[in-house]
Order: structure tokens, then sequence, then C-alpha cells
């Protein structure tokens, strides 16, 4: 039986992030990948690889949705990066179009070219958070949806997690990263009841491109085969620590995570 997983992402022509990372990421996992373009961004090697961003059409997104949901039937879908408040009106359309058993979205507010700008941040705040069963906020986005300064405990990130609950989705995992103080990698889910921590050594002091896609991605494809969120959290947890340990390198400042990296 073929386990279908659904996305609805920008694109990143170097495959380090964006789609590319969210199909791959499905693919290790045995799980049959279709997707939505909402932009497209590339980096620019004659200026510092800084992100150049283009984004779709809403007219041409909701295309896609319509074709992707016409042709069987689906209830696990990721949402990555929106970019724009028009990009985001045709996704909540869609989204609202069916019912659905889950929602992952990670809540691309900066990539590393930058921050995609306030109004942005309010329409996915007021329009998408709301629909989602699970987000996934790295340090920066979970501080701006959180409105806090700084997350530097478990309970500070327990803290965040719970108001960002409080304003739709169920279950939030809080991604410290490389910013979180301490020689682990920690990430706090609160699941409505309880907080769970994951942790492990960091890998590095830098930060790489694609850990956040794959993570959000590797929940995606595990809640859709069936799993619940603490095993699809600790799954994706050990999928993104091995892409990490695995990771590439590039003439960009930052490696790339390398899904292939994860037997497991």
């Amino acid at each position: 039986m073929v386990t279908y997983a659904y996305v609805i992402a920008g694109s990143e022509a170097t495959g380090g992030a964006g789609i590319q990372v969210d199909l791959k990421t499905f693919h290790q996992l045995g799980v049959y990948g279709m997707g939505t373009l909402t932009c497209i961004v590339s980096v620019d090697p004659k200026n510092n690889f800084a992100h150049r961003f283009v984004p779709i059409a809403p007219e041409l997104i909701h295309d896609q949705i319509e074709a992707a949901l016409g042709i069987r039937d689906i209830d696990t879908v990721k949402i990555g990066m929106l970019g724009t408040p028009e990009t985001i009106d045709v996704v909540e359309e869609g989204l609202k179009s069916q019912e659905w058993k889950n929602v992952v979205l990670d809540p691309v507010l900066i990539c590393k070219g930058g921050e995609l700008g306030a109004s942005t941040d309010e329409a996915l705040k007021a329009k998408i958070l709301p629909l989602a069963t699970v987000t996934t906020p790295n340090y920066f986005e979970a501080c701006t949806l959180a409105g806090m300064d700084k997350l530097e405990t478990i309970e500070d990130m327990t803290e965040a997690a719970r108001r960002i609950s409080a304003l739709g989705p169920k279950h939030v995992l809080v991604k410290g990263g490389i910013d979180y103080p301490g020689p682990d990698a920690v990430d706090v889910l609160w699941d409505g009841e309880k907080t769970t921590v994951f942790a492990e050594p960091k890998v590095g002091e830098h930060r790489v491109s694609g850990a956040g896609c794959t993570l959000a991605a590797a929940i995606t494809a595990e809640l859709a085969k069936g799993a619940d969120i603490q095993e699809a959290v600790r799954i994706a947890k050990d999928m993104v620590t091995a892409a990490i340990k695995g990771r590439v390198p590039a003439r960009t400042s930052y490696d790339w995570v390398w899904q292939g990296a994860f037997q497991g």
C-alpha cells in the first residue's frame, strides 16, 4: 500500500531547501510525495549568494492545488515557504476546501537571505496558523509568534509553545537549534497537555541549509504513515541529525543537509 503526502512550498534550485528537500525527505521515508510550488528562490553567485525571490502567480498556485487534490484523496500536507500575503490567501482557500487529518506548518518567516516582511508574517499568523495541527517554528520564528524576546531555558521554550498553540495548532515543536544555549540541539514538543524534550549534541556551531525543511517534512511523512506525534518527532529528529552530520559543502558560508545520510 502506498502512503501519500502533499507539500505546498517554494522551490530552491540548489536542492538545499524548500520543496526539493521536502520531496527527498518523503522519498527517503518511503512516502509518495506530491507538491505545489508557491515561489522560486535562487541564490545569486555574483552577489555573495544573496537570495532572489519570485512568487508564483496566485491563479497558478490555485490550479496546482486543484490538480493535486483532484487526483486522489490526500489527508496530510506540509506547508512551507509562502512568501506573500496573496499566496497565503490562495493557500488558505485551498486548505479550507477539504478536511485534513494532518496539516504541518513550517512557519517560514525568514530564510538565509533575510526576513520576508511584517505583512506576510501577520497574514501567516492570522490565516494559516489556525488551520495547522502541527507547527515547527525555529528559535526566531517561535520568539516572533509567541511575542517573546529570547528562549534561554526549557521553561521559556515551553511557554513559547503554549502561546503558539493558543493560536490554533494543537502540537507545537519549538526548535532551539544553534541559538539555544548549551551543547545540545534542543527541541520542545507541546502536545496540548504536556512537554516532551528532544535533545541531541549539536553538530558544529554553524547553520546548515534545509534542516528545518527536513524536520517538518519528516514529521509530515511519519504522520501520513500513521505515527503519533511523539513517534513522528522522534524519527524526524533522528533523520535531521543524520542529515546534518552527513551535510554536503557548497561555496556558500553554510553547508547543506543530505537526507540520504539517514538509514533508519
